[in-house]
């Protein structure tokens, strides 16, 4: 019998610490959920919130976040190996780049992203994944006897305040990139469909002071809008808040449609609003479908996780570039450039044909 090649690290540059070797790596992937409660922990606690511009000790960090120093310690060592905070030679700890994204005055904060990823939800589906699998179901409804979301509203409100803050957050950020990114000098009026509280379309109203914007989504989203697209906004007089079912109809014409991160429910779902907008615009109408990718991405251990997770919750589903364009050509749709927002998020710019 030949004897098992011993375990080598793969080639590194010069200079740069060896990675470990596979049995190490598998190790540390299945302790992976460690790394997620750090820093859920470190969220919870506030612990980038409390650490300034200085390093500290963990016994002054402890002082001020009223925890005891000793396991305040093994917590910031832990996330210090994943660049999540740096422990310095003199034991003190130090801000990274990575550590100041879960301050919440950071304009790029991920606190509430970290932590809606880390919901007590999420443990108990995690372990489903193989169930998931074999079934292509969701796993949330056989867990709590109901749909994911009403679950959230009925049975779990601080988890659905949690999830609501972080899709606001994250809706802020990435509305400014897609304002960014489109042109829509052309057009006099834009649709923001399943918009949510309407952060692209006051970004891209911002933009371009002459078009008139609509925000279409379900009546106990749009009626927390942001305040500028309500009575008394300063661009309150450009919008009209449409209440409703998308996926039932869209009951508004406009030049340019913008469907951002919403097409991953089920295929019969995602075609009806496909053909919803294709009806309301009409020939020489724009649509604009910006989603997460889990092929061809900088992202991919995100964007791939995520998937996973939308399998787990709502049966849903990440989509390739490949399952994308399908989908959009299937509902009519000529599909043109296709555009990176930012690292996770790609834009395609489509036409409904004359």
């Amino acid at each position: 019998m030949t004897a098992p090649s011993p375990e080598v690290s793969a080639p590194v540059e010069p200079g740069a610490p060896p990675s470990p070797p596979p049995s190490m790596r598998l190790r540390e992937l299945v302790f992976g959920a460690a790394c997620a409660a750090a820093v859920r922990a470190a969220a919870r606690l506030g612990v980038a919130d409390a650490l300034g511009d200085a390093p500290m000790t963990a016994e002054s960090l402890a002082s001020a976040l009223r925890t005891e120093p000793k396991p305040l310690r093994r917590l910031l060592r832990a996330l210090s190996c994943y660049g999540v905070f740096a422990e310095r030679p003199d034991g003190t700890f130090a801000h990274t780049e990575m550590s100041r994204l879960l301050r919440e005055d950071d304009p790029n904060s991920l606190r509430a992203i970290a932590m809606w990823c880390t919901e007590p939800w999420t443990w108990d589906a995690w372990p489903l994944l193989d169930e998931a699998v074999r079934t292509g179901r969701n796993v949330v409804e056989d867990l709590y006897g109901k749909e994911f979301f009403t679950y959230l509203n009925e049975d779990a409100p601080e988890s659905a305040d949690v999830f609501n803050r972080a899709m606001t957050r994250s809706s802020e950020q990435s509305a400014r990139e897609v304002a960014a990114l489109l042109d829509l000098s052309g057009s006099r009026s834009v649709a923001d469909v399943g918009g949510g509280q309407g952060h692209v379309v006051a970004s891209l109203l911002d933009k371009y002071p002459a078009m008139r914007g609509y925000l279409l989504d379900l009546p106990r989203v749009v009626e927390n809008a942001v305040p500028r697209l309500r009575p008394g906004g300063d661009l309150a007089d450009r919008t009209q808040i449409v209440p409703g079912d998308i996926r039932v109809s869209v009951p508004v014409e406009a030049d340019a449609y913008i469907i951002k991160n919403i097409l991953e429910w089920d295929d019969e779902s995602t075609a009806r609003l496909l053909g919803n907008v294709v009806e309301a615009g009409g020939p020489g109408t724009r649509v604009v479908v910006i989603e997460n990718l889990v092929d061809d991405t900088p992202s991919m251990r995100f964007s791939t996780a995520m998937d996973l997770l939308l399998l787990l919750n709502v049966g849903g589903a990440k989509h390739t570039t490949d399952s994308m364009v399908s989908r959009l050509r299937a509902a009519g749709l000529s599909v043109g450039d296709i555009r990176p927002v930012n690292p996770f998020l790609h834009a395609f710019d489509c036409m409904v044909p004359a």
